[in-house]
């Protein structure tokens, strides 16, 4: 069964607007509907969807994400 709640992940090695844009674009590309929210300043990613696809997808781009609590 897969969640459907979404999981934020706190992303310490996200560093610039670059990095955003790298994590929405494979997200997006990858999770085509899920709603993503990417929060630079407090290094948070937020995903409506399967937690750990997004997490692999996260770290195929480059990034290490660790599960928080939302």
């Amino acid at each position: 069964m897969t969640d459907r709640r979404g999981v934020t992940f706190a992303v310490e090695d996200m560093s610039c607007a670059h990095c955003v844009a790298t994590i929405t674009e494979v997200l997006r590309t990858s999770l085509p509907g899920a709603a993503i929210a990417v929060d630079l300043e407090h290094k948070r990613v937020t995903v409506d969807g399967d937690a750990a696809r997004a997490a692999a997808i996260i770290r195929d781009a480059g990034y290490t994400p660790r599960s928080i609590a939302a």
